[in-house]
């Protein structure tokens, strides 16, 4: 089987402050919410929530995320990926009735620009973008990012 070079889940950070990519800035990825039935949209138990963490590299990137453990949390140290969570989704979403679920997920990626910028060099201490992911697909969220604003799209 061969190595995966990066998650279905992707994002770049751009210092525009300094017109360089943001080294070093921990992001969090968040599964908030899976499967839209209808309008209402079902939220997940704090114990189904799936947390990911990672650091851009050199490049202001992130391709791979790994579990989040907490400094509070105790006992084993989680050892689900990204593919593992998106995979199970998928699956879910295949094997649902027609109509019961449409494939979707909500994620938030949580930026800490507060340690990034200095706490007192910056208006928004974290950054917070929410977004849909549908089934099978990659998503690429680049953020431009300045100590008083902020830009995000959708990458490719």
């Amino acid at each position: 089987m061969a190595t995966q070079t990066k998650d279905r889940i992707t994002c770049h950070v751009l210092d525009t402050r300094l017109g360089k990519p943001a080294r070093g800035m921990r992001v969090k990825l968040e599964l908030t919410a899976s499967h839209q039935a209808g309008h209402q949209h079902h939220t997940l138990s704090a114990a189904a929530t799936r947390v990911f963490e990672s650091q851009t590299d050199d490049d202001g990137r992130i391709k791979v995320w790994l579990p989040y453990s907490s400094e509070l949390s105790s006992g084993e140290v989680p050892v689900y990926t990204l593919e593992d969570v998106l995979g199970g989704l998928d699956a879910d979403s295949a094997d649902s009735a027609e109509g019961e679920g449409d494939g979707s997920s909500r994620w938030t990626l949580r930026f800490d620009t507060a340690a990034y910028f200095g706490e007192e060099n910056t208006f928004f201490p974290e950054v917070t973008v929410v977004f849909r992911v549908e089934r099978g697909q990659h998503y690429h969220v680049p953020v431009l990012l300045s100590p008083y604003s902020y830009t995000t799209y959708r990458g490719s």
